[in-house]
């Protein structure tokens, strides 16, 4: 092939996507094809693709996780996108996107992008539920953004996480799989956030994930909106309102723009 995909690295609090269009592509992106993208010993390297598609009414984002599963919708992503569209002059005039949770509208200030994420809702209803892992018991609250979640509140989110996270993740209650927060309350209206990304593993941030803590952190702790969540590659600054409507607010910034290499795309090609 006479020249690579092109795609563009961005970031939003530690969390890194690998942003390219669907039209740049002369094949279509697999499982197989996205896990090799997001290695990174053998590909670009990443905590997913974020494929954008512009043929539509609409601009849309699609998300690759790295283990080549799609995710629904991705909070860090949207962000991502948002500014990725607003720079090259395809960010609708009303700022609605499309994910795969719906539609979402977007609205960028320099590097900082609010986002409408919709209702949240509590599919199992609005408590905490025990689940018995292979590390003992968890009480957890499962909330959905369109995608799922597992928050547990815990004194120190970091010792569990990479252990309580990926078994929560795979328990036979979540067939699907689930997103798993591990949350602190530091104060009235602010929390700290670990995260277990289906898919991904730990990983720095997780938008959806930080709205879906904020949300039981109010409905369930008793937090006061707007809720400050601290995460490991930053904060995000969530609006819950009393429908469980819910407004993020956060940085997304670029990194780098390049092609995938010939070795690559002969790769890639033969998948």
């Amino acid at each position: 092939m006479a020249s690579g995909i092109a795609f563009e690295k961005w970031q939003g609090l530690g969390n890194h996507y690998v942003v390219t269009e669907a039209s740049a592509w002369p094949f279509p992106i697999t499982p197989e094809r996205a896990r090799l993208v997001c290695d990174r010993h053998f590909g670009v390297g990443s905590d997913g693709i974020l494929e954008v598609v512009t043929s539509g009414a609409i601009p849309e984002m699609r998300v690759w996780n790295p283990d080549g599963s799609m995710a629904e919708n991705c909070g860090n992503g949207i962000r991502m996108v948002a500014r990725y569209l607003d720079g090259k002059g395809m960010l609708p005039s009303d700022g609605r996107v499309l994910t795969g949770a719906g539609e979402v509208t977007v609205a960028v200030d320099g590097s900082v992008v609010s986002v409408d994420m919709g209702h949240a809702s509590f599919p199992a209803g609005e408590q905490e539920e025990a689940l018995g892992t292979g590390a003992g018991e968890v009480a957890l609250a499962e909330v959905s953004m369109g995608n799922p979640h597992a928050v547990i509140r815990h004194d120190d989110p970091d010792s569990v996480v990479a252990v309580v996270g990926p078994l929560v993740e795979t328990a036979g209650r979540f067939p699907d799989r689930t997103n798993v927060e591990f949350i602190r309350r530091d104060g009235p209206s602010e929390i700290t956030m670990r995260v277990w990304e289906r898919g991904a593993g730990v990983t720095m941030a997780c938008g959806t994930g930080a709205c879906a803590a904020a949300v039981a952190g109010v409905r369930l702790d008793g937090l006061v909106s707007p809720v400050t969540v601290h995460l490991a590659g930053g904060d995000l600054l969530i609006e819950v309102d009393d429908d469980l409507r819910v407004t993020m607010t956060g940085p997304a910034d670029p990194i780098y723009s390049g092609r995938m290499s010939a070795a690559l795309m002969s790769r890639l090609e033969s998948m």
